[in-house]
């Protein structure tokens, strides 16, 4: 592809400029091969205030003649500084490993030294070290990490100075916030004492729906310090959903806000939190409005705030719970997975590793605490030293991109919808993110063009993809600041984590369905309302010389060049806005749309890849036919209102009958085969 001045005109660059750019974009493709090529152009040419249909018409004709057998085009690759400079490389030196493939091969085949050095280069504090790192060598799906141990992870959180900078808040109310580690410590010890003055035990069911706010941190830590347990629901919920969390982990106390602020609405929260029948609660009052009254036993926040500001963190076992988080599975009630004081580890070292985070970086990814990435964030900073950004508000507004702006954001995680959203409402213009080093992207199916845009945006940084589960604290295959990036792709599977892909036929593939080989220190062992080995192991085929494999229902396809790309769910969940939900459960909800008779819920991927768009195919009562947009109306409000108003219905398509297998169970893969046929037709 040769590409002139008119071109780039045509794309929104002022006739003189864009010559000189076409004049050296012909300059460095006949001097430099295309990879180096596209490092100078993005260093000394192409800016975030170019349009992005200059960037992209760029790197197409930089990559015009890029062969297939080197994988997909790079969209950044690292310098000898960044790859000399990475936590990967020290490690790497250290067990004397001379490429990434050799040290990724010695992590999984030599887990104990592993994860030993992991202990140790996270400086994880306990006050008894392990006898050992497994107790039990020959049990990959249960092998007793850390066997002997004694401690509290939140005591890791908080090493360094005092003085450091641990957690920064903007929002779209009130000034900035800023919490030194000492000041976080010490909030930390009043929450911990508080909960002992309400009766809180260890091993005790506190619930936190809410916003992910200095609040929120100090209060996950100082539950965890005191010995008891998380139960974490996103704030979005509806009161059915929130009245089925906690009776599901038997929370006895709940944490939450009168109100939170998105997009200049306040929404009310604590009103769901009583219409849901929830017990005690300790209530927040959102600034910038009157106070909401509260039932007679509630108590407001600095009621329940204790003055003692210093507190030793409870003692526990490895294997002991600190937090229950919800992830569907193929059935109505969700998953409530138990996090435990090893699954902090995990998370830990994946950003230490693959996201190389360093003392001092800040980190920032909207999210909450009901799902996995809000206790991810806490500890992926706390732990590796360096500080939590938290933005309450938005994301999707020019106030988020300020706030990154602003708190110096070094390494920014996304959901791909939330990149959708930014680029087709240029929310982001003017925002400088040159002090971003790393994206990552996790929840969703990345489109490459999407992420393309992104890394645009901060003058071409790489993009971790992310892709793991509630299940593992962390990543099963994501990518690396020593490898170079590609949209949309990913490079490895994690450090200390081996990985499987199958077909149909449980033959190795490069197209398939992929599975984990344990063992991995963070993996689930237990779960609350399920029998875990049932649910992850036993329909798994068996794998290399009759290994045991764990099934978690993603498919992926390995690419040329040592990429991969993930290409949705093999089971009945979807990932939709970055949260995985079953069929069953929007399901459950649309059948009691009047004139459903039956429906299938299904996630179809966007043309050229991307979020999942949900589908859902209705069988109509004869009697009470509705329109198509009538339907797909009164459907979306039930979702809205009785699940979550981030599941948006893309369409609704009217069946005769739902292809059923001879046991009676829906078909969806049918039915998603059906789906994709009629959109190429």
């Amino acid at each position: 592809m040769k590409l002139d001045g008119m071109q780039l005109a045509g794309a929104g660059l002022e006739k003189d400029v864009a010559d000189v750019l076409a004049t050296s974009v012909r300059r460095m493709l006949a001097a430099h091969a295309p990879s180096i090529a596209w490092q100078m152009l993005t260093r000394e040419h192409l800016t975030p205030e170019h349009p992005f249909a200059v960037h992209r018409m760029v790197h197409d004709a930089v990559f015009a003649d890029w062969h297939g057998d080197a994988g997909p085009p790079p969209a950044w690759i690292p310098s000898e500084t960044q790859t000399r400079e990475a936590n990967i490389t020290a490690v790497m030196e250290q067990v004397d490993c001379a490429s990434y493939a050799q040290f990724h091969a010695w992590t999984t085949q030599h887990p104990d030294a592993f994860w030993r050095i992991v202990l140790e280069r996270l400086s994880i504090s306990m006050t008894r070290p392990p006898e050992v790192i497994r107790g039990d060598v020959n049990n990959p799906r249960h092998p007793r990490w850390l066997h002997g141990a004694r401690y509290n992870i939140t005591s890791s959180c908080f090493q360094g100075s005092d003085e450091r900078v641990a957690l920064v808040q903007y929002g779209e109310t009130g000034d900035p916030r800023e919490f030194s580690l000492g000041e976080l410590a010490q909030r930390v010890a009043q929450v911990a004492h508080g909960l002992q003055f309400l009766g809180i035990a260890p091993g005790d069911a506190v619930a936190i729906c809410m916003p992910m706010t200095v609040e929120a941190v100090s209060l996950y830590l100082g539950i965890i310090a005191a010995g008891a347990v998380v139960v974490s629901i996103a704030d979005s919920f509806a009161s059915s959903e929130i009245a089925r969390r906690m009776d599901i982990a038997g929370a006895s106390v709940i944490f939450t806000q009168d109100h939170v602020t998105r997009g200049g609405k306040r929404l009310p929260l604590y009103q769901r939190v009583v219409d849901a029948k929830a017990p005690k609660a300790v209530v927040i009052h959102s600034p910038g409005g009157p106070v909401t009254p509260m039932r007679e036993d509630d108590l407001d926040w600095e009621s329940f705030l204790a003055d003692e500001i210093s507190f030793c963190p409870i003692d526990c076992n490895p294997s002991d719970t600190t937090n229950i988080l919800f992830s569907s599975g193929t059935t109505g009630d969700p998953k409530a997975i138990p996090w435990t004081h090893l699954t902090p580890i995990r998370a830990a070292s994946d950003a230490h590793f693959h996201h190389d985070i360093h003392p001092g970086d800040v980190l920032a990814w909207p999210t909450n605490l009901g799902w996995m990435m809000g206790p991810w964030l806490i500890y992926a900073a706390l732990v590796n030293q360096a500080t939590i950004g938290l933005y309450d508000g938005a994301p999707t507004t020019a106030g988020f991109g300020n706030f990154v702006q602003n708190a110096r954001v070094t390494m920014l995680g996304v959901v791909p919808s939330l990149v959708r959203a930014w680029r087709e409402s240029d929310c982001l213009a003017g925002c400088d993110w040159s002090r971003i080093k790393a994206f990552s992207s996790t929840g969703e199916c990345s489109n490459a063009d999407d992420m393309l845009y992104l890394m645009s945006r901060a003058r071409y940084k790489p993009i971790i993809e992310y892709c793991g589960g509630t299940e593992i604290g962390g990543g099963y295959i994501t990518g690396t600041v020593i490898q170079p990036a590609s949209p949309a792709t990913f490079t490895t599977p994690a450090l200390g984590t081996a990985i499987t892909i199958l077909d149909d036929t449980g033959a190795p593939a490069d197209d398939g369905e992929l599975f984990i080989v344990p063992p991995a220190l963070g993996l689930s062992e237990t779960l609350l309302n399920r029998e875990h080995d049932t649910v992850y192991f036993d329909d798994s085929p068996p794998g290399a010389d009759g290994a045991s494999l764990r099934r978690h229902g993603d498919q992926i396809t390995r690419l040329a060049g040592g990429f991969y790309r993930a290409q949705g769910r093999m089971d009945d969940t979807m990932n939709l806005g970055g949260i995985k939900v079953s069929a069953a459960e929007i399901e459950r909800v649309v059948a009691r749309v009047g004139g459903v008779h039956e429906a299938a819920a299904i996630a179809i991927p966007e043309p050229g890849g991307g979020p999942s768009q949900l589908i859902i195919y209705t069988v109509h009562l004869a009697e009470n036919d509705s329109s198509r947009d009538r339907l797909r109306s009164e459907m979306q409000r039930a979702i809205r209102t009785d699940l979550s108003p981030l599941f948006r219905i893309s369409d609704v398509v009217p069946i005769d009958a739902l292809p059923r297998t001879a046991s009676n169970k829906i078909m969806r893969r049918e039915l998603r085969r059906r789906y994709m046929e009629t959109r190429t037709s």
